[in-house]
């Protein structure tokens, strides 16, 4: 990885010191999830300012493995017991795909006005990276598809804490859900964890997961926990540096962009997004009803949010972890593996003309 130069490194400095004072408006309002909302909030609105700031990538990949450990740790050996009552939810998961895909591709070529490639790429609901590599290479607008997935993860993450603060009696701004105390973890763990990160997330590249940072590392230390080889919980402080850092780059995805595109794009994303939510509780709600599992839950595991940031709200909620990064994992993995397969075979002439109908 190239080297930052000065003034990208003052500027990413400028943008976690923006991110502080985020969260802690964002604590003293009460509002969910402060450590990730705040800096969101914080940097979102001085892209549109065009101040100058930057996201501090090279902090995420160890964040991210931080945060794969953590979620990994939320896999018990009682887990094994309860992994039948996944199995329907698992299921259905395609046929969401395949509504909010329906739905999503039309709102984006006819009121969006995208071409159809990246009207496409931009409505499925999730694996922004991937849908933008793979978009792009076909002919797609690769930074509107960004655009567009970091302005769909940005609403759900603002929408879904505040919606259950408003409509459940969880008090989502205790901290004390979200861990334990730095001296309450024995080195032994610390070591077992650490290493977790360190030998999950090389594995994971090697056979080619998605979101390798994030779920090389959880499935390691799922499996290590699993195993009943350690039961440590992560660290409060550690989770909340995690937010810190994950709240800030999403926030920074918008600068260098145009302000009247970014509005345009959250605008856009506001329609789109509330019609995967509307999906996401018919789809929660029937599944509640067909198998008990608690509706929080489900909504979390269906929500058109970002992985890390849906099992941080999981956490928040004191909901199923382990239940919700399964399911965003195979969600994933599912829109990575068929969604450019059906786009083939679908639009089988689109690459190169973009702007023809089908």
């Amino acid at each position: 990885m190239k080297r930052p130069s000065g003034l990208a490194i003052a500027q990413m400095l400028i943008a976690l010191g923006a991110g502080v004072v985020g969260a802690l408006a964002a604590s003293a309002a009460s509002l969910p999830l402060p450590w990730m909302l705040g800096p969101m909030i914080a940097c979102t609105g001085l892209a549109l300012f065009k101040a100058p700031i930057r996201g501090p990538q090279p902090l995420r990949p160890p964040m991210i493995m931080v945060l794969g450990v953590m979620l990994g740790s939320g896999f018990t050996p009682s887990m094994i017991e309860r992994a039948g009552e996944w199995a329907a939810s698992l299921a259905l998961l395609s046929a969401y795909i395949l509504v909010v895909g329906a739905l999503a591709y039309p709102y984006f070529r006819k009121i969006g006005g995208y071409d159809r490639v990246t009207a496409y790429f931009a409505g499925m609901p999730g694996g922004l990276t991937e849908m933008m590599l793979v978009g792009g290479a076909l002919g797609g607008d690769d930074r509107r598809i960004v655009l567009t997935h970091a302005s769909r993860i940005l609403l759900a993450v603002l929408a879904i804490p505040i919606f259950f603060r408003l409509t459940s009696d969880i008090d989502m701004t205790d901290r004390a859900r979200f861990g334990v105390g730095l001296d309450e973890v024995s080195a032994l763990d610390y070591a077992i964890l650490i290493a977790c990160g360190l030998i999950g997330a090389p594995l994971a590249r090697l056979l080619r997961l998605p979101a390798w940072l994030l779920v090389g590392p959880m499935l390691v230390s799922a499996a290590v926990h699993l195993a009943g080889l350690s039961a440590a919980q992560p660290p409060t402080v550690i989770v909340n540096l995690a937010q810190w850092v994950i709240g800030t780059v999403i926030g920074c995805r918008f600068v260098g962009v145009a302000r009247a595109e970014i509005l345009r794009v959250i605008g856009l994303s506001v329609g789109s997004t509330a019609m995967m939510l509307g999906v996401t509780v018919l789809f929660a709600a029937a599944l509640h009803q067909m198998t008990g599992v608690r509706i929080d839950s489900v909504v979390l595991a269906y929500a058109p949010g970002g992985l890390a940031e849906m099992s941080l709200v999981a956490l928040a909620l004191g909901a199923d972890v382990a239940f919700v990064a399964t399911h965003h994992v195979v969600r994933i993995m599912l829109v990575v593996i068929a969604a450019p397969t059906a786009f083939r075979l679908v639009f089988p002439a689109s690459r190169g003309d973009p702007q023809r109908e089908p």
